[in-house]
C-alpha cells in the first residue's frame, strides 16, 4: 500500500492505495502549528481504525499548497513509515508539457490534478478545483497547460462577506429551496451557489470560444458537489481527481524511494 497525501489551506486528504485501487480516505485539518509528532500520533491512530499498519504502507507522496507543512508532514511520515515519501516538486517527473511564463511556479495541486485528468480524459478540457481558492486550469488538444485562473472560493467568499457586512449572518452552505431568496439567509445560500455555478458555465463558454472549439469539463474539490446541481453545462465529477494524480505520479517516480534499514542490501 501506498499513501497519499494532500495537503490543502484548510484540509489535508490522506488516502491509501492499492495498486490503482483507492481503499480509503482520511480527512484532517491542516493546522500549521502541529508538530510532526503531533501529526504522526493523528494519523497514525487514523490509520489503525482502517485496520492498517505502518508495515503496510510500502511509500508515499505528498503535494503542498501550505509551504510549512511539507516538511513536517514528511518528517512524520519518515518517522512512522521508515520510509522517505516524494514531495511534489521540482524533482518529481511529471510529463506535463507547461506553457505558463514560469512553469517552476504552477502549484503541487494543479500540477497532480492536470497528470490525473490528462491520464483519464481527452484533451482539450479544462478542470476546476473547488477549495479554499477555486481554480480553472486549461489544457490545450496537444495536451499542454496552458494556465487558468485563480478566484476567490465559495466558503471564502460567503464567510468574507459576513465578516465585512455588519447584517449579514455567517451561513451554511445549504442547498439553495429557490433562484430568488425570500429572507436573508436564503439570498446568501441561493447568491453563492447559483453565482458560482452561473461562473463555472460562463467560464467553459468563454474558454471554448478561446479555444475554438468544445472541451471536456471536469470538476473536484471539496467544496464543488454543492455547485455542480446548478450548472446547465454538463461537468464531470471526479472526487478523487487529486489522490489518483498523486498515485500516477508516485508510479512514475517509485525509483526514488529510500527504503527502509531492514530493506536495504548488505
Amino acid at each position: 500500500m501506498i499513501l497519499v497525501i494532500d495537503i490543502g489551506n484548510t484540509n489535508t486528504v490522506l488516502g491509501g492505495m492499492e495498486g490503482e485501487q483507492l481503499q480509503f480516505t482520511l480527512r484532517i485539518q491542516s493546522d500549521r502549528l502541529k508538530t510532526a509528532d503531533e501529526y504522526l500520533l493523528t494519523i497514525k491512530g487514523l490509520l489503525e481504525l482502517q485496520g492498517v499498519t505502518p508495515a503496510q504502507i510500502e511509500g508515499g507522496i505528498i503535494s503542498s499548497v501550505v509551504p510549512e507543512l511539507k516538511n513536517v508532514m514528511g518528517r512524520a511520515m519518515k518517522k512512522l513509515t521508515g520510509r522517505q515519501f516524494l514531495v511534489v516538486g521540482s524533482g518529481v517527473e511529471t510529463g506535463l508539457r507547461i506553457k505558463t511564463d514560469d512553469p517552476s511556479k504552477l502549484g503541487s495541486d494543479l500540477v497532480v490534478d492536470a497528470v490525473a485528468a490528462l491520464a483519464k480524459y481527452q484533451p482539450p478540457l479544462v478542470f476546476f478545483d473547488m477549495g479554499t481558492a477555486t481554480t480553472l486550469s486549461v489544457i490545450d488538444g496537444q495536451g499542454n497547460y496552458l494556465g487558468g485562473m485563480i478566484i476567490p472560493g465559495l466558503r471564502l467568499s460567503v464567510d468574507s462577506l459576513s465578516a465585512r457586512a455588519a447584517q449579514l449572518p455567517y451561513i451554511n452552505l445549504d442547498e439553495p429551496e429557490q433562484l430568488i431568496g425570500t429572507n436573508t439567509i436564503s439570498c446568501m445560500q441561493a447568491g453563492a451557489i447559483y453565482s458560482n455555478a452561473a461562473m463555472i458555465d460562463g467560464l467553459l463558454e468563454r474558454v471554448e470560444a478561446e479555444l475554438g472549439g468544445p472541451v471536456a469539463a471536469i470538476a473536484t474539490g471539496g467544496l464543488i458537489a454543492k455547485v455542480l446541481p446548478y450548472c446547465r453545462r454538463q461537468v464531470h465529477y471526479d472526487e478523487n481527481l487529486m489522490l489518483e494524480g498523486l498515485q500516477i505520479l508516485y508510479r512514475r517516480n517509485s525509483g526514488n524511494q529510500t527504503p527502509r534499514k531492514e530493506d536495504a542490501p548488505c
